[in-house]
């Protein structure tokens, strides 16, 4: 893209949801987006999923609202999601609802409120994601709750975590007390938590897509049409004078005035040629995960829709029955409990059958749920190498750089939560994706470096 010109044709690389939304923002704003998809189908992350005995399930947990719905134009194709809780299961073997259970807490309360008047003090801004949590929420709740979560989560240490994973944490108690009473009253699973772009209310509840969510991505790929190339993925992104100016696919250079990437941060540095300012990012890395979809006879066998395991003696730290929340996603009388598991790819929990794996977590759920072996049909495993970004220390100084600033080359935007390296859902990728596809076609047409107007 020229500096001063706006773009005519921009290459979107990925038709997941933020690819999706990147094109058709494109289009809206007089932009011809050319979608390359690697994959024989749309929706990516977002992948839903079907068996042949009335299963269903998703890749890991999305969650829809009637907001972002209504903004697609699926609303009337979802249901309303009546329930939504969640509860910690602690090492004493209890189980406490979040956040009520966890302020019945006499330990809890006395430390959150130390906390609370040391910030009041100044103390210095936290450094690690130890730090953070500890200020936000008391050194007992943190070290009891907390960072063992996000340690199972990101596969790493909470003092090698940069505090900035705490700050896409929604921290606000309060809010989600009144949010969860405001839940109780309309008998609607008010969304709590997840979206920062748009504001919470009791006027935004979570939905379920008919078919699962993939319905997103199908509903934004039908009105793209033949902008959508499946199966074609990009081979390199040229790069001139430190400028976009085409993309390489079968062998062929297409020219184009931009690039929109999805693909994960840490693979743009393989992917771009003619540039080296992408190196800093290549070792981004992402948390690799197994989720575990158990399929077992009766129902409510958790306490809540989702129960998280703060507990290094678990292999998961979060387990999820979706039919208490969704009824129609198991056959009646039966049920799908998901059991997360974060692991490297290649590992023993990686490679293990399908079956062996499940049996695996039967063991473990026991203690859980005591004579869970007995309810239990099978297993179906979904596997991704890219679950969750790892805020590490050791290359905070770039992701902070690319937050503020981008990629560093002319016409090369990366969105999405692989493409930014940010913890953000689906809500916030669709604004977010919307807002920032704004900003970067409009800038192109101003004489103000496109860098320069990201980053203010």
């Amino acid at each position: 893209m020229s500096q001063g010109n706006p773009p005519r044709r921009v290459a979107v690389l990925g038709a997941g949801v933020a690819g999706l939304v990147a094109a058709d923002e494109l289009r809206r704003r007089g932009v011809e987006p050319l979608v390359f998809e690697a994959g024989p189908r749309v929706a990516g992350m977002a992948e839903s999923h079907h068996d042949p005995d009335g299963f269903s399930y998703d890749t890991g947990a999305h969650f829809i609202t009637n907001r972002l719905a209504t903004a697609i134009g699926v609303n009337n194709r979802c249901r309303t999601v009546r329930r939504y809780g969640e509860s910690v299961y602690d090492d004493k073997g209890s189980v406490a609802g979040y956040p009520f259970g966890l302020m019945r807490n006499p330990r809890y309360v006395a430390s959150a409120l130390a906390a609370k008047g040391r910030g009041l003090r100044g103390e210095d801004e936290p450094v690690t994601a130890a730090d953070f949590f500890r200020a936000e929420y008391g050194r007992a709740l943190a070290d009891d709750v907390v960072l063992p979560l996000i340690e199972a989560w990101s596969g790493a240490p909470a003092d090698r975590l940069a505090a900035a994973v705490g700050k896409k944490i929604p921290t606000s108690i309060i809010h989600t007390m009144v949010l969860k009473a405001a839940a109780k009253v309309t008998k609607r699973a008010v969304a709590i938590g997840y979206c920062n772009e748009k504001p919470q209310s009791i006027d935004v509840w979570h939905v379920y897509p008919e078919g699962g969510v993939s319905l997103l991505c199908e509903a934004l790929a039908d009105s793209l049409g033949d902008a959508i190339s499946l199966e074609t993925p990009v081979e390199k992104v040229l790069v001139e004078d430190e400028s976009v100016v085409g993309v390489r696919v079968r062998g062929e250079v297409v020219e184009v005035d931009g690039v929109i990437g999805t693909a994960p941060i840490s693979v743009l540095p393989r992917l771009v040629e003619g540039t080296t300012r992408l190196d800093r990012f290549a070792d981004f890395r992402f948390r690799p995960m197994v989720f575990a979809n158990l399929r077992l006879e009766g129902r409510n066998l958790l306490p809540d829709v989702v129960m998280w395991v703060p507990d290094h003696s678990f292999e998961t730290f979060r387990v999820t029955e979706a039919p208490l929340s969704m009824p129609w996603l198991a056959p009646e009388g039966k049920t799908m409990i998901t059991v997360d598991i974060g692991t490297d790819v290649g590992s023993e929990l990686w490679t293990m059958d399908d079956e062996d794996l499940g049996r695996r977590c039967l063991a473990e759920l026991e203690r859980l749920v005591p004579g869970i072996s007995r309810r239990y049909l099978g297993c179906r495993v979904v596997k991704t190498p890219i679950a969750y970004p790892v805020f590490s220390l050791d290359y905070e100084e770039a992701r902070a750089d690319l937050a503020a600033n981008g990629t560093g080359v002319e016409g090369l935007l990366s969105v999405g939560r692989n493409g930014e390296f940010d913890h953000i859902l689906m809500e916030d990728i669709y604004w977010r994706t919307k807002a920032k596809i704004q900003r970067w076609v409009e800038a192109g047409a101003s004489p103000q470096r496109r860098s320069d107007r990201l980053s203010a």
